[in-house]
């Protein structure tokens, strides 16, 4: 079988059907959906069965509530595709998605194609790469921010990739944790123009509504893959999230020092102030400011 399509299903009810025909509609043969029922306490369990009996693609994993990576791990340990792509239960992929981008497979390891950012009033962002290939793993995260697109829902992976890589259980921002992981597996990952990941925002999602807790595992993620990967605008990227942990916990920051140079190339002008006030304040003085200037700016 050349590709697995892991669908986590919980609580999405009212979603699930217009995600699962987005996937009927990919104009491929060679495939399986494997949906997850993550202990869903609603009428998912059933719905995912009625799907199975519809149609020989699907099959169901019925198991306890573990959170979206042990539900995406269940998936994995049972796929037998070739290739496993993630789609998550409220989302949708545009039709012909993955019959334009299986033929990249044969030259590939991890691809990456586009995602559009949907809100709920209709409001669209596009993140878009140019059609490449890479081969070094650093240059590719450097040269796209990879760090801002860490998304596994858009991207299609070798499922030898997995082998000694799994999603973090009990952590949030899971995708920040494994696609570094995933990146240094590969030999060759290809950025595409084709296809479109329709990604439906949550305003109750962890995204839009994480506190300093959730947002020093984020920090975490960052601060391993820095480590291996250092960079000056990465660097700045990541100082963004210490401020943040800081400003909401109070903890002491735990990102390195470092003088960033502020005149490095295509630095926009609010990084480059950024990378000024980091060296003359310290990394300690940049996060007391940020947090003395959002408690005046709330009080105004």
């Amino acid at each position: 079988m050349k590709l697995s399509i892991i669908v986590p299903v919980y609580r999405s009810e009212a979603t699930l059907d217009r995600c699962l025909q987005s996937i009927l509609r990919q104009d491929i043969t060679d495939y399986e959906v494997i949906l997850v029922d993550d202990g869903s306490p609603d009428g998912c369990p059933q719905l995912c069965d009625k799907w199975a009996q519809h149609d020989a693609h699907f099959r169901v994993v019925h198991k306890a509530n573990g959170g979206l990576s042990d539900a995406r791990n269940a998936g994995i340990s049972v796929a037998q595709g070739e290739w496993l792509a993630f789609v998550d239960a409220d989302d949708e992929l545009t039709p012909g998605t993955l019959a334009a981008l299986m033929p990249l497979t044969d030259h590939s390891d991890l691809i990456e194609f586009p995602i559009v950012r949907r809100h709920a009033s209709g409001r669209e962002e596009l993140l878009s790469l140019p059609c490449r290939t890479w081969h070094d793993a650093r240059q590719y995260w450097q040269q796209t921010k990879g760090y801002t697109h860490t998304y596994a829902c858009n991207k299609l992976y070798r499922k030898a990739l997995f082998r000694s890589v799994t999603f973090p259980v009990g952590r949030v921002f899971e995708d920040a944790f494994t696609q570094p992981l995933l990146l240094q597996q590969a030999h060759t990952i290809t950025t595409t123009s084709k296809g479109r990941y329709i990604y439906h925002l949550n305003p109750q999602g962890i995204t839009q509504t994480a506190q300093g807790q959730q947002l020093e595992m984020l920090l975490d993620a960052h601060l391993s893959t820095l480590k291996m990967w250092p960079d000056g605008e990465y660097y700045l990227h990541v100082l963004n999230i210490q401020m943040d942990v800081y400003e909401l916990t109070g903890h002491k920051p735990v990102l390195p020092s470092l003088r960033v140079n502020p005149f490095m190339r295509n630095l926009s002008l609010k990084l480059r102030l950024k990378a000024v006030l980091l060296n003359i304040l310290g990394l300690n003085g940049i996060c007391k400011l940020n947090k003395t200037i959002h408690r005046w700016n709330s009080n105004l």
